[in-house]
């Protein structure tokens, strides 16, 4: 039998798998690896706020990398700075005043490595509600905006002209990225949760043949990533959090030389 902890983690961590999944294909098919990492890097602002006002974490990451999307796409229609220059801009900055105010806040305990890469076994009841709902409802809003934004993935400018409304189905899958990290920074870290969002993506688009198998396999392999490295993490004794992430590179690895050897064999 096992602990509760441990149970605790992994319901937690199959909640978290199943948004990320079709979240991340999103962030592939769109090229925004970047931009989540900037929302990542963000949130460690959102947890040093939330520490110093008594906030709820949760809510306050998600209010910061909320108004970091809409600096970025004000910046965007305010400079000639590139979109890249612009992310890297944001992102180190929101992360470098978040470790300074955490260097001015000395009377309050900080689990740094906590924060930076997560600590799923400490999760609590709480949490999983969290993560469960915070979910659902993440999950059903994409499905609602689901048509308009992969139209918009596609070609922006044919959605435009259908009337798809692409700015509004884009303005509300930044917040969706907002609100999955906001919900993932306590169990995976603000440094990893982008890893989590793209991997299992990634290695779905090597061996799918449609969008909706990819967010399928995507969101099977995110799963399998989580039950794995949770197990490994307890057998050796490392940090769950970044054994997660290997365990999904273990798998894209894995998949690429099955699809690289199949290829090699259709053209002998």
């Amino acid at each position: 039998m096992f602990d509760d902890f441990f149970i605790r983690a992994l319901v937690t961590g199959v909640g978290i798998a199943i948004v990320v999944g079709p979240l991340g294909c999103f962030v592939i098919w769109r090229r925004l690896s970047y931009f989540g990492d900037t929302l990542s890097h963000s949130a460690l602002l959102g947890v040093t706020l939330a520490y110093s006002f008594s906030l709820n974490i949760s809510l306050s990451v998600f209010i910061i990398s909320a108004v970091v999307a809409l600096l970025l796409i004000n910046l965007q229609k305010r400079t000639k700075l590139a979109g890249d220059s612009l992310l890297g801009l944001l992102a180190h900055s929101t992360l470098a005043i978040g470790l300074v105010l955490i260097g001015f806040l000395s009377y309050i305990r900080f689990d740094l490595m906590g924060l930076l890469f997560g600590d799923i076994l400490a999760v609590t009841i709480e949490d999983i509600a969290l993560v469960w709902v915070g979910g659902f409802v993440i999950l059903g809003i994409l499905y609602f905006i689901w048509k308009s934004l992969f139209s918009a993935t596609v070609n922006y400018d044919l959605s435009a002209a259908e009337g798809m409304k692409p700015e509004v189905s884009n303005f509300i899958f930044t917040l969706l990225l907002a609100g999955v990290i906001a919900l993932s920074i306590k169990m995976i870290g603000a440094l990893l949760i982008t890893g989590l969002l793209l991997i299992p993506a990634a290695t779905a688009r090597n061996i799918s043949s449609s969008p909706h198998q990819m967010v399928f396999l995507a969101t099977i392999v995110g799963i399998i990533s989580v039950i794995t490295g949770l197990f490994t993490s307890l057998e050796l004794n490392t940090s769950s959090g970044p054994t997660i992430i290997v365990v999904a590179l273990i798998l894209f690895i894995v998949c690429l030389l099955y699809t690289s050897d199949a290829a090699d064999e259709e053209d002998s």
